[in-house]
């Protein structure tokens, strides 16, 4: 019972470490299956592409997120962003080598096996593909390179490439089946895209707002460690005027896109407003996950309608 409970307890440490609970990212998979035309949505090439591409988006992020942990752990940032304070919107239990559950060596290994996994996933939605363009390969290996050392390796949120990755890693997952596939408009994928990019920064712009003092003791450098709190208001406006930009663009080919993301556009101003008048940036994180959700169900809905 005991080495029961024991695998049982490393296995729900990695997952942790994975980060599996936050299935947002992966969404996307839907947003790419919508776009598919309708005589394709069901064709058994097409859905083996699909699930072997989100099943490396899975290994992607449970790769970037596992290195960032260990370079957390090591800088100390995450004991200070993960205050008991904060327990309530952020449990410390997300992270297994603050309590001690996974050493920094395992989830060393943990990312590299992850890493090779996305690698051989990647690698055979492209060998079973319809379509195979040389750079759908380019950027898969920008999504994966790119995230793993999001804070690993070169450290690319450290040095100002914090809100490019988690835009475009995001915006790629579109972008890459949608190049993959055929009978997609891409009238419609390049603004899709560009959303589901913008709203996975709409998420850790709120998150960072909070985690700057144990940024900024670790060096991390990112909008919100960089800029005054007035103009991080102006960041975040910019970030809403093009989430605007991008349905404008999209509402330009088909109407329909903008009435199926009013909720969305409802959620995004509660949020921008809330943070406005409280400063609670956890809140407005929480809110923007809740945002994503609303706007992926807007854009599936819109996307099933439209494409015939």
């Amino acid at each position: 019972m005991t080495a029961t409970r024991s695998l049982s307890g490393r296995l729900s440490a990695y997952a942790r470490l994975a980060k599996l609970a936050f299935f947002d990212f992966y969404l996307s998979s839907l947003v790419a299956w919508t776009l598919i035309g309708r005589p394709d949505r069901l064709g058994a090439r097409e859905l083996a592409v699909l699930l072997l591409l989100t099943l490396a988006w899975v290994l992607t992020v449970a790769a970037t997120v596992a290195f960032d942990d260990v370079t957390g752990f090591r800088d100390g940032s995450d004991n200070r962003n993960y205050a008991p304070d904060q327990a309530a919107l952020r449990s410390v239990k997300r992270k297994p080598l603050l309590v001690g559950e996974l050493s920094v060596a395992e989830a060393v290994r943990f990312g590299y096996a992850m890493t090779l996994g996305a690698v051989v996933l990647l690698a055979s939605a492209f060998a079973v593909a319809p379509q195979r363009p040389a750079y759908a390969a380019g950027l898969m290996a920008v999504v994966v390179v790119g995230s793993v050392q999001y804070s690993y390796g070169l450290r690319l949120s450290y040095r100002w490439g914090q809100e490019i990755i988690l835009f475009l890693s995001p915006a790629l997952t579109i972008i890459i089946p949608a190049a993959l596939l055929t009978g997609t408009p891409w009238r419609l994928v390049v603004p899709e895209a560009v959303l589901f990019g913008l709203w996975s920064v709409l998420i850790s712009a709120y998150s960072n707002l909070n985690d700057i003092e144990g940024d900024r003791l670790a060096r991390r450098k990112n909008v919100a460690t960089a800029v005054s709190r007035q103009n991080y208001r102006l960041f975040l406006a910019a970030l809403l005027a093009a989430e605007l930009t991008a349905i404008g663009f999209g509402a330009s080919a088909e109407p329909l896109l903008a009435v199926a993301l009013l909720p969305l556009l409802a959620m995004r101003f509660r949020q921008f407003h809330g943070w406005f008048t409280t400063f609670n940036a956890l809140a407005a994180r929480k809110l923007g996950i809740t945002a994503l959700r609303c706007g992926v169900a807007g854009l599936c809905v819109a996307n099933l309608i439209i494409i015939r």
